[in-house]
């Protein structure tokens, strides 16, 4: 099971020393959407330079011109880029096949789907790599999540991330889903000692 760190912050340089703090413990550096809206694709520039063999995300959410977007991301360094998968199916195997062209894959945010089922059915034949079950940041706790995550995993053969404001106290109900990754952004990054709490997750996720 993969550890998706996200750096979800507005200060890039606070962004890269917490990165630096957590980098050892993560398979994915993500480079969370606030980042980019506030710096821009040099967010992404900066990321690759500091961890050249890092795994970087760049949570673009794309949702229009997806061949454009993904070529710019691809560019500055981005390894796995995200698009919406409620924005148009043209858009999303537009944003697919510009990915693989350059060498980088595409993560599908499910956040705004339609139908839950019906994209994640789709989600492979129209390019995607891997999907993002994500509950969002401001959404309340659903008793429906076991029911969604039900439904995503048995429309889709592809590698399943979840998001969803993951604790130390909940993360054994997530490790349990046996999901490909988990995303885990603040309660790593605003801890008082973020290396500590990224290994403390990563043995977790590992069973160590």
């Amino acid at each position: 099971m993969k550890l998706q760190i996200a750096l979800d912050m507005t200060d890039v340089k606070k962004a890269l020393e917490v990165a630096a703090q957590v980098a050892d413990f993560a398979d994915i550096l993500e480079i969370g959407t606030l980042l980019i809206y506030s710096n821009g694709i040099k967010a992404i520039e900066l990321f690759k330079e500091k961890f050249p063999r890092k795994v970087i995300l760049a949570d673009a959410k794309i949702i229009d011109r997806g061949k454009e977007a993904i070529t710019l991301c691809a560019n500055a360094g981005a390894d796995w880029i995200t698009v919406m998968a409620g924005t148009g199916k043209d858009v999303i195997h537009a944003a697919c096949t510009t990915a693989h062209q350059l060498k980088v894959q595409v993560m599908l945010d499910l956040v705004d789907a339609a139908s839950l089922g019906q994209s994640a059915l789709e989600a492979k034949n129209l390019g995607a790599d891997a999907l993002l079950f994500h509950q969002a940041y401001d959404e309340k706790e659903s008793l429906q999540f076991l029911d969604k995550w039900e439904m995503v995993r048995g429309n889709s053969p592809l590698p399943i991330f979840v998001s969803a404001k993951i604790t130390i106290e909940t993360i054994n109900y997530f490790t349990s889903l046996q999901p490909y990754g988990l995303v885990i952004g603040k309660s790593i990054i605003d801890a008082a000692d973020p290396a500590h709490e990224a290994q403390l997750f990563k043995n977790l996720i590992t069973g160590q």
